[in-house]
């Protein structure tokens, strides 16, 4: 196939929907003559924040992820990927918090500038350059920006770009702060300048140790001043306390005059790097040495390349937005050519750790797998790395192959607390993995990494499965006492999405042998064909052996039809989403469901329900100010990666109709809502084509 080749599926108008599109152009006239403004496709503005009710937004580059503050010049978070020590919640690795080397002050006329000083206060994301800009005005006296950027072409460097114009003569004075979270210890605080005849270069660099000890955290910071060597401002550092130094400069501007400089920061730990003290200041080198310019030009471009594979959206401009806004989050926080996997929070907190679930291999990589395999990459060579731990977790519950765990961290043994019975009995994570492997192959043909990695993966769980199923005679081969998919069922006997997935396993296993000219274990498809998927009377999949229909917390029955493919007859779809939509609670249940409601009725072809569940998976678990996706509905845990993922599916696999088979993408028949014009996918697989439906 060639790359860039476009495949277009054209929906038939019925005149209701083409008088409802008259109408949607009628009322986009009014709101152009009536000055309303429809939300950006890339920028999220917000004019008034709140600080009781502000949840912040992130620009990370899949390394970094910043973490936006109401008050001007603080970020309230630096969260580092792969930095994990034991500490905190449930005796388990948990996420480091980094030191915060963004958090700036700046003075006018010798008076600070905070929350009470600024006024016309305007924020805003620029997901096109994954770029947070807050400006203000302090009283009659100066107009102040800055943007932050987490740099996308380099892993652990950071930049602040400010830009002063004095609306009357002032003496500014800036510092770049330096604080250490109060978790780390053993802190060290370094300034150093290096003068060399083309540059003179201020190092402000803390070190300090994990709570266990286990690791060493390092980050530095240097001012990038305009202009040539010479005419730079002296820089003054000041030691506060242990836990903080800062180093400062001012300068006197004229009315009407505009100054910019930047803070360029890195920030590293011994788990990255052999040598990460040394190593944060040479990053930090480096970025004051290519300068501010390149520095943008090349963070720049690496978004550029990644925005090839978009969603274009027509006709629902707030829909566009939000889909922008998952898609950006996604890619902010996943990096390629690493061994790394994002946690449910992604890097924009330490929500859940930092630890990786099946949000990561179910919910956010099957669309990053279509649109960035990449990306994609990383995670499963995150799970390839840790193969040998899963083996390790299986021998210690009796059981052959691999066994993943739950609750994945650094080391990729289990970390699930143990007060949560999903660490010992959600087992279905093992296949979860598995299904991504084979789907990795299925969409790049690899073979290559196919026999190199994904065979090592996809053989050691169908072990895992041969070896735990209890073969009670034929269509008896029961999975008993397992957490399903849907947590509020603990210890119950044959799951359907856990006996389902344990079945595409095997099937999958079996497939991969065939391809690579390997000899498949045959107790891998005698197994396969003998695990139960229950049924009731009329039809319905039962959730596991005792299930008489309670409330369900997520999709468990529905994940049999798609992704797994277990339930193909749209009879039987039909009959399992009218039973189960019935069951989801409207409060304590992640983002994930609704959008796998979305998904099938899509397919189904009915797009008015599909987007009613659509709009169900995200609008009532937005938060201000920037509309990011909380787990539940009154949830307060930003920014939910799992939810984004799945409700990118949804469009991609639903309303998109893109379908991930053994030879490759393929365009399946869907249906959009009746207001959506069209959908256009660019840079899906490996050849990178475009899909549209109309």
């Amino acid at each position: 196939m060639i790359a860039g080749t476009i495949v277009r599926i054209n929906l038939t108008q019925s005149f209701g929907m083409r008088l409802l599109s008259y109408c949607l152009l009628c009322l986009s006239l009014f709101s152009f003559f009536t000055g309303n403004t429809q939300p950006d496709p890339w920028k999220i503005t917000v004019e008034k924040t709140n600080p009781s009710a502000y949840y912040g937004i992130t620009v990370a580059n899949g390394m970094m992820g910043i973490v936006s503050a109401p008050e001007p010049f603080k970020v309230k978070e630096v969260v580092l990927a792969g930095a994990y020590d034991l500490y905190g919640r449930g005796r388990v690795s948990n996420f480091l918090r980094s030191f915060n080397l963004l958090n700036m002050r700046m003075e006018i006329d010798g008076h600070s500038l905070g929350m009470t000083e600024a006024t016309e206060m305007r924020q805003e994301l620029d997901m096109k350059n994954a770029a947070f800009t807050c400006s203000f005005k302090y009283t009659d006296k100066a107009a102040i920006s800055y943007t932050c950027y987490s740099l996308r072409h380099l892993p652990y460097t950071v930049l602040m770009d400010i830009s002063i114009t004095a609306l009357k003569d002032i003496r500014m004075g800036s510092a770049s702060v330096m604080e250490a979270p109060d978790a780390l210890k053993e802190v060290q605080n370094y300034y150093n300048e290096i003068d060399r005849p083309h540059t003179r270069i201020s190092l402000l660099t803390s070190t300090a140790k994990s709570p266990t000890g286990k690791l060493l955290m390092c980050a530095s910071t240097t001012f990038l001043f305009p202009g040539l060597q010479g005419n730079e401002p002296r820089v003054i550092h000041e030691m506060w306390d242990n836990n903080m130094h800062l180093m400062k400069f001012s300068r006197d501007l004229k009315a009407g005059e505009t100054y910019r400089f930047s803070i360029a920061g890195s920030s590293i730990t011994s788990a990255h790097h052999d040598d990460p003290l040394n190593e944060a200041e040479r990053s930090v080198i480096f970025a004051k040495l290519e300068g501010r310019e390149r520095l943008l030009q090349f963070h720049t471009r690496a978004w550029e390349e990644l925005w090839k594979s978009d969603i274009h959206i027509e006709g629902d401009p707030q829909a566009q937005q939000d889909v922008h806004s998952m898609l950006y989050h996604l890619y902010s926080f996943t990096r390629e050519g690493t061994a790394l996997s994002p946690s449910p929070m992604g890097l924009s907190g330490l929500g859940y750790n930092g630890h990786v679930f099946w949000d990561t291999e179910l919910w956010m990589y099957p669309a990053l797998l279509v649109l960035q395999p990449g990306l994609a990459k990383s995670m499963m060579e995150y799970r390839y790395q840790r193969l040998e731990a899963a083996k390790r977790n299986a021998f210690s519950k009796g059981y052959k192959g691999a066994m993943y765990p739950w609750e994945s961290a650094g080391t990729g043994v289990e970390e699930t607390p143990v007060w949560a019975l999903s660490g010992p009995f959600e087992h279905h994570i093992t296949a979860c993995v598995a299904i991504a492997a084979w789907n990795y192959y299925c969409v790049t043909q690899d073979k290559t990494w196919l026999r190199e990695k994904g065979w090592p993966i996809l053989s050691a769980t169908a072990d895992f499965w041969k070896s735990r199923v209890e073969r009670n005679g034929p269509g008896q081969y029961d999975i008993k006492n397992v957490v399903a998919a849907d947590e509020w069922a603990e210890n119950v006997d044959n799951n359907a999405f856990t006996n389902a997935a344990a079945k595409a396993n095997l099937k999958f296993a079996t497939a991969a042998a065939v391809l690579l000219g390997i000899k498949a274990d045959p107790d891998w498809m005698q197994v396969a064909d003998n695990i139960p998927v229950l049924k009731f009377p009329d039809g319905v999949t039962r959730e596991h052996a005792t299930y008489a229909g309670e409330g369900i917390k997520q999709a468990d029955v529905n994940l049999l039809a798609y992704p797994l493919k277990e339930i193909t007859e749209p009879a039987a779809i039909r009959r399992d989403l009218a039973y189960y939509e019935k069951r989801v609670p409207d409060a304590g249940t992640p983002a994930m469901t609704q959008a796998v409601f979305t998904t099938l009725y899509a397919r189904l072809g009915e797009g008015e329900k599909a987007y009613h569940w659509f709009k169900e998976a995200y609008l009532p678990n937005l938060l201000p100010p920037f509309r990011v996706i909380a787990e539940t509905k009154g949830g307060t845990n930003p920014y939910f990666a799992t939810g984004a993922g799945g409700i990118l599916q949804s469009v991609i696999m639903g309303f998109g109709g893109l379908d991930i088979t053994a030879t490759g993408l393929v365009q399946l028949k869907s249906a959009l809502p009746a207001h959506w014009k069209s959908l256009t996918i660019t840079g899906a697989g490996a050849d990178k084509k475009t899909y549209i439906v109309k």
